[in-house]
């Protein structure tokens, strides 16, 4: 009988291995900490203002108009999107209201001088 004061002859006295370190669980989704800080966001109706200044002046100059309100209120960018939307926008109303005067001048004039016929 052995006394359970006395050492087992068979165990050895080498400790057990360290346990490895617990690996957290990846967390997908979730961005690392050296990344950049978020790029700030451009309003979108700036955008807006500029593709639409080209087909349709008026909605380049309303949604310009609004862009620009909405930028002073939240600081996004995108202020020289909705500068230059309503700029192009403006010069596009002034050319197509200048191209409707003449155009409807050069009809009255050709209706008058006798050259076209109405029936």
């Amino acid at each position: 009988m052995t006394d359970s004061n006395t050492p087992d002859p068979n165990a050895s006295n080498v400790p057990p291995p360290p346990a490895p370190p617990a690996q957290p669980a990846p967390s997908y989704g979730a961005t690392p900490s050296y990344s950049a800080p978020p790029a700030q966001k451009t309003n979108v109706l700036a955008i807006v203002s500029l593709v639409s200044s080209f087909f349709i002046s008026l909605v380049g100059i309303i949604t310009g108009h609004i862009a620009l309100s909405q930028i002073k209120k939240t600081g996004e960018q995108g202020r020289g999107l909705a500068i230059a939307g309503l700029i192009i926008g403006y010069v596009g109303l002034v050319l197509g209201i200048i191209f409707a005067i003449v155009w409807f001048a050069i009809i009255g004039a050709a209706i008058s001088s006798g050259s076209v016929t109405t029936y």
